[in-house]
């Protein structure tokens, strides 16, 4: 007899999980339907900002396999404008909405996949879920705001919420010739950068042209009928022809609480064991909508990065499929660009290594991302946070011109293997002046919160 597979959310989770579970069982002893409420399957949404800020020149772009690929070559019932609005864990069914059609009916399973991703942070607040205010999170997502702009045609932009997609989307604005303002409750953008690191994208952002209102309140939006007019804030009004929200996302874990089916307290993320299955026999849980375990707070996250959300769905894929597999957790790496500053960072910062019980020491290092002589060489700051007395490395963060993001990735390896400091500042690391000093940044740094432990431990 066939077995059913029902997945909720057709994007990196989803489809990585149909995709990889398609691979362990043919058609015949496995059947896969996905339930998309969008219009495509298994796209970056990482990339719509650059979409948006006209880098990327078309939607499609975006879009690794269209859901009629998925149907064709892999047999995955893939059903978009489709939203799951239900699940009875008893009867093992999901109630559907066709949202084009406007019909609902109930579809039953064996196991069932939630891969929900994320929603965009919307606080309650008067006049935000009115016309010209948008959330970043799915391509038609996207598309609302680019047909916006066409109909239209604003001069100013107000973002709100200085995290990585409001700062993207800031800089997409600015590229298209907007007067762009953003406004930021916090005393510096970025507050996944410890302070000492945020002020040099600030910096950056000011140089471009972006208007940056930190320690500001959002009071409100305010609309002439349906004309979007302005952003009330604590230190006054904001004219503004379309409003962006980049205030972060949190697990879409809705379904899950009606169900019945545990999420945590404190990430409210769908709780999940090692091969991503929840509480709830038959359901399973992926991606963004998903908690996860973080390897050096110890503690459960909810973070939403395509490439968790690629791996977790890759795991439930294999375990849905037959094979075994385990998710062994995350750091939280990530880099991003803006104003033409790189930003990097794993692991945790100074006041999180503290919150999660740690007596961190740390070292900040300027230095070049090349030879100080060679022509085009940039200059970059890293900040490295270690555990005081055993110098384990706790985490890091880079800050800098062209070649400096991609540095992380060697601390977030050594962070993986739960390194030390001194360790790491001994690593055989590549040099040749094109491509760094004889001292990399990476040893630069780890050298110098060797030094901060030695001096702790004689003081």
């Amino acid at each position: 007899m066939t077995e059913r597979l029902v997945v909720v959310g057709g994007d990196a989770a989803g489809m990585s999980a149909a995709s990889q579970a398609r691979r362990g069982r043919g058609p015949d002893a496995l059947g896969i339907v996905v339930f998309e409420r969008g219009h495509d399957t298994s796209y970056s949404a990482c990339g719509i900002p650059y979409w948006i800020g006209e880098v990327v020149d078309d939607r499609a772009d975006l879009v690794v396999r269209t859901p009629q690929e998925f149907r064709d070559r892999q047999a995955i019932d893939v059903r978009t404008r489709t939203e799951a609005v239900g699940v009875d864990t008893a009867a093992r069914t999901v109630r559907v909405r066709d949202l084009d059609r406007g019909r609902e009916y109930d579809e039953s399973y064996d196991q069932l996949l939630l891969a929900t991703g994320a929603a965009p942070r919307r606080p309650d607040l008067p006049g935000l879920d009115g016309p010209g205010v948008f959330g970043v999170q799915t391509l038609d997502d996207g598309q609302a705001i680019l047909d916006h702009l066409d109909a239209c045609r604003p001069r100013r932009a107000v973002v709100i919420g200085a995290g990585y997609i409001g700062l993207e989307m800031a800089e997409a604005m600015v590229v298209r010739g907007y007067e762009v303002d953003l406004v930021e409750r916090s005393d510096r953008p970025m507050t996944t950068l410890d302070a000492d690191l945020g002020g040099r994208v600030a910096d950056a952002m000011d140089g471009m042209g972006i208007r940056l209102h930190l320690e500001t309140d959002v009071q409100g939006v305010m609309h002439d009928g349906d004309r979007l007019r302005a952003v009330a804030t604590s230190v006054g009004e904001l004219p503004t022809d379309v409003v962006v929200l980049g205030l972060g996302a949190t697990p879409d874990a809705r379904l899950a609480v009606e169900a019945g089916v545990p999420v945590g307290p404190e990430t409210g993320g769908v709780v999940v064991d090692v091969r991503q299955r929840t509480r709830v026999d038959g359901v399973w849980a992926a991606g963004d909508c998903a908690e996860v375990h973080h390897r050096v707070s110890r503690a459960p996250a909810a973070i939403a990065l395509g490439t968790i959300a690629n791996k977790t769905g890759r795991v439930a894929g294999i375990n849905l499929g037959g094979g075994y597999a385990t998710f062994p957790g995350v750091l939280g790496t990530a880099v991003t660009k803006v104003c033409g500053v790189e930003i990097g960072r794993t692991g945790l910062g100074e006041r999180d290594a503290e919150r999660a019980g740690y007596a961190p020491v740390t070292a900040t290092v300027q230095t070049t991302t090349k030879a100080g002589y060679w022509p085009d060489t940039a200059s970059m700051e890293v900040k490295v946070i270690a555990e005081r007395r055993s110098g384990r490395l706790l985490g890091a963060q880079v800050v800098g011109g062209a070649g400096s993001c991609k540095r992380i990735d060697t601390f977030a390896a050594a962070l993986w293997n739960e390194m030390t400091v001194e360790e790491l500042l001994n690593v055989d690391l590549s040099y040749a002046p094109p491509f760094s000093p004889v001292w990399d940044p990476v040893l630069i740094g780890a050298r110098k919160a060797w030094d901060a432990v030695l001096a702790d431990l004689d003081g």
